[in-house]
């Protein structure tokens, strides 16, 4: 995935949803809440993603170097270490900007409560990005990208659910949030066993219903 390339899915998707499954699909990058960063900056860490992500397609995320990272992107070592510590700072720090914009997309685009969480959109990505998922299972990272997606889609959909009226008990809410948040996780992950048949809006409706059918609106 990429954040900049790990999760960019559609940076309009978010950027993870560029890759957080792995493909690399080049769209517009969403607006965030984030303070502005500049340009150049920006510019400079979609350049180190993407290229990580690039040699991610190619060779084993242990075999990559800092310096092959450089060399695709582009980028001083000097620049580099500005932002990043090493190869596996900048893996976590994308994926994290992935899943970050991924789970506010509906709260940016203005969606209902209704929709805790934009699942066609990720399920889509995922389909994409099939190439760079099989890339995240053999550099034995999924587990990564999963524990840091369902704690970032835990913190969007207990704010989904307080807009949607959903348990007074902030307590109770958030321990709905994150039951949530792992089923869709595990609903991903059975989707993607399954072959990715499935329709992404058909996967949307089964996680809705699911979610719906177990909570109290006041």
């Amino acid at each position: 995935m990429s954040g900049n390339s790990v999760v960019k899915a559609d940076r309009t998707k978010p950027r993870a949803a560029k890759t957080a499954a792995g493909s690399r699909t080049k769209t517009a990058r969403p607006q965030t809440d984030q303070p502005k960063v500049d340009r150049r900056v920006l510019r400079t860490r979609d350049a180190l993603g993407d290229a990580l992500v690039d040699l991610m397609h190619e060779k084993s995320f242990d075999d990559i170097t800092v310096q092959q990272v450089l060399d695709r992107a582009g980028v001083g070592r000097s620049t580099f270490y500005v932002h990043y510590r090493d190869k596996n700072d900048l893996f976590v720090s994308d994926v994290e900007e992935f899943f970050e914009m991924f789970s506010t997309v509906l709260r940016r685009n203005g969606e209902s409560a209704k929709r805790l969480a934009p699942v066609e959109e990720l399920f889509a990505h995922v389909r994409e990005a099939r190439e760079f998922y099989a890339a995240l299972v053999a550099a034995g990272k999924v587990n990564d990208v999963r524990a840091l997606g369902q704690g970032l889609f835990a913190r969007s959909i207990e704010e989904r659910l307080k807009m949607a009226g959903v348990e007074t008990d902030a307590t109770r809410r958030a321990a709905h949030a994150h039951a949530l948040a792992g089923s869709l996780f595990a609903l991903l992950d059975w989707w993607i066993d399954k072959g990715m048949k499935a329709d992404p809006g058909e996967m949307d409706e089964v996680f809705h219903r699911m979610a719906w059918s177990g909570l109290a609106v006041r």
